[in-house]
C-alpha cells in the first residue's frame, strides 16, 4: 500500500486557459504565486500549447516566485531542468517513464529531481513504479471537464486498488474538491491535485483557507 502523509500532499495544476481574463492583471503567474504563499507542496505547470521559451519564461518565473513549493514542468523535461525545476510530469503522449528516469539518474539530473507519471489503470501505475517514477498521479477519479476526453470517472474503488498495489505516492486529479478528498485520503492517497478547485478561489486569503482545510482532510 502507498505510504501515507499524516497531511496530504496538496497540488496546484495550472491552466491559464481557464482563469477569467485579466485574473488580477497577472494571469497565471499571479496565480501561481497565491497558491505558493497559500501553502501549496507542488505547483506543476500544465500549458501545453505554450512554445518552448514562453514555457521556460513562465516555469523560471514560477521557480522565482514559489519560494519552498515544488514547480514541476509538464511533459518538457528539457524546460524543467533550463528553469530550475524540482520535476517534470509525464503523460501519455511524453517521453517513456523509464528512459527519462534513466537518463536523469546517469548524471544529466540533480539528485533530487523527480519524475511524475500520469495513469489511468493499475498496469500503467504498476509500470511507472517499475520505470522509477518518484510519483504517479491517478484519475480522473470524478467527472471534471478538463479530463473527459481521458474516458469515464474511475472512481474511488479503483483509487484504493492502485494505491494498495504500488508503494510510490498517488496522488489523485479528476474533479476533486473540499466534498470528496476524505474519501480519496481514506482509499489511500498521497495527495491532492486539481485545477478548478484552486482556480475557483478568489484571492490569496480564500486560497490559504481552501489549503489549511485540505490539510485537516482525513
Amino acid at each position: 500500500m502507498s505510504p501515507v502523509p499524516k497531511k496530504p500532499i496538496v497540488c496546484y495544476v495550472t491552466d491559464r486557459k481557464s482563469l477569467a481574463a485579466g485574473e488580477g492583471g497577472e494571469g497565471v503567474l499571479g496565480k501561481i504565486r497565491a497558491a505558493a504563499a497559500a501553502g501549496v507542496d507542488w505547483v506543476q505547470i500544465r500549458e501545453k500549447d505554450l512554445s518552448g521559451r514562453e514555457l521556460l519564461a513562465l516555469a523560471r518565473e514560477a521557480v522565482a516566485g514559489c519560494g519552498v513549493a515544488r514547480v514541476i514542468v509538464n511533459d518538457r523535461l528539457d524546460v524543467a531542468l533550463a528553469a530550475g525545476a524540482a520535476g517534470v510530469h509525464l503523460g501519455r503522449e511524453s517521453l517513456s517513464a523509464r528512459d527519462v528516469v534513466g537518463w536523469c539518474r546517469g548524471g544529466n539530473a540533480p539528485a533530487e529531481f523527480i519524475v511524475g507519471v500520469s495513469c489511468h489503470s493499475l498496469e500503467e501505475a504498476r509500470e511507472a513504479e517499475s520505470a522509477g517514477a518518484a510519483y504517479i498521479f491517478f484519475g480522473p477519479v470524478f467527472d471534471t471537464p478538463s479530463k473527459r476526453g481521458m474516458g469515464e470517472p474511475q472512481g474511488v474503488a479503483r483509487l484504493g486498488e492502485i494505491c494498495r498495489s504500488v508503494t510510490v505516492p498517488v496522488l489523485v486529479i479528476g474533479g476533486v474538491d473540499e466534498m470528496n478528498a476524505g474519501e480519496c485520503m481514506r482509499a489511500g492517497a498521497a495527495g491532492i491535485a486539481a485545477i478548478r478547485m484552486f482556480q475557483d478561489t478568489r484571492d490569496g486569503a480564500a486560497m490559504q483557507d481552501l489549503v489549511v482545510r485540505l490539510r485537516g482532510v482525513k
